[in-house]
């Protein structure tokens, strides 16, 4: 029992955190493919010293076949990255969120195909109600949101489509640890973003403030890597419907960070076009 609360406390933080990222990122004066390598470069360093401190080694051997998978999936969560700070960038942070949590919906919808999952009445209900959920919160009829708005949420679906791919590659995983997991699939996500950075914004750092420099600090080593630590270290503890549910706490801190703290608006309806995503698609997961 106290395992439990204490992973349950571990991934209330963790979740928290997460749902601070918009706020950070508004901060750090690089383009998203930039920020996306320059916090997987410093998650990688964090977790690898971890790793090499608790003499956790890993078994390349064990997971051989799993291997390209792994390497894939890491690619995924690379761009994946790069569309959500796109996002934070065209829109609003709540928006921006709550277009990205329609990842779960996504992956409803593979899983019949990839695993012979039957769609029952109740996933098709909360994948109509979570697609007008989006309708919803693109300010459909409101045309002072402007094309910027439309632009934002198509980035947050986009990383919402990485994000659900991989999930569903680690699902094919079986033999990996969650920590040496996400380890190896930041060093695929620092190999594939070198050439991609190199040829599109460059790795220069010079245009970055004090404060930039603070906030990518932040964002490389307490977001992604002490808060990846402690989220699968919780998640080994927690029954999956607990999990699913703490989950939620990231995009509400988001929500309240963008309306709160950073003064941005969020209409009736798109309240109502967030709830109906996060709703529907909890209830899902339940």
């Amino acid at each position: 029992m106290k395992n439990q609360k204490d992973a349950r406390a571990l991934l209330v933080f963790s979740m928290a955190i997460f749902g601070t990222l918009g706020l950070f990122v508004r901060n750090i004066q690089l383009s998203s493919e930039a920020l996306a390598f320059y916090r997987a470069v410093l998650a990688a360093v964090l977790i690898g010293g971890f790793l090499f401190v608790t003499k956790q080694k890993i078994q390349v051997k064990q997971f051989k076949k799993e291997l390209p998978i792994l390497l894939l999936s890491g690619v995924a969560m690379g761009f994946n990255w790069i569309l959500l700070f796109e996002a934070y960038k065209y829109t609003t942070v709540s928006i921006a969120t709550l277009s990205y949590y329609f990842a779960p919906v996504l992956v409803t919808l593979a899983c019949p195909l990839l695993f012979k999952e039957k769609m029952t009445a109740k996933n098709w209900l909360c994948f109509i109600m979570s697609t007008l959920g989006i309708v919803l919160i693109t300010g459909i009829g409101d045309f002072s949101q402007g094309k910027s708005n439309i632009v934002g949420i198509l980035f947050g679906l986009g990383a919402a489509c990485f994000y659900a791919t991989v999930i569903l590659l680690n699902k094919f995983i079986k033999n990996v640890g969650g920590i040496q997991r996400t380890f190896l699939q930041f060093l695929s996500a620092i190999l594939i973003l070198i050439p991609y950075v190199g040829f599109t914004s460059g790795f220069s750092l010079g245009q970055l403030t004090t404060i930039g420099w603070i906030c990518l600090l932040i964002v490389g080593l307490v977001h992604t890597g002490v808060t990846y630590c402690f989220y699968f270290s919780a998640l080994k503890e927690l029954p999956g419907q607990k999990a699913a549910i703490l989950s939620y706490i990231d995009p509400l801190v988001a929500v309240c960070i963008s309306v709160f703290i950073l003064g941005e608006p969020l209409t009736l309806l798109q309240f109502v076009g967030g709830a109906l995503i996060l709703g529907f698609t909890l209830w899902n997961e339940l």
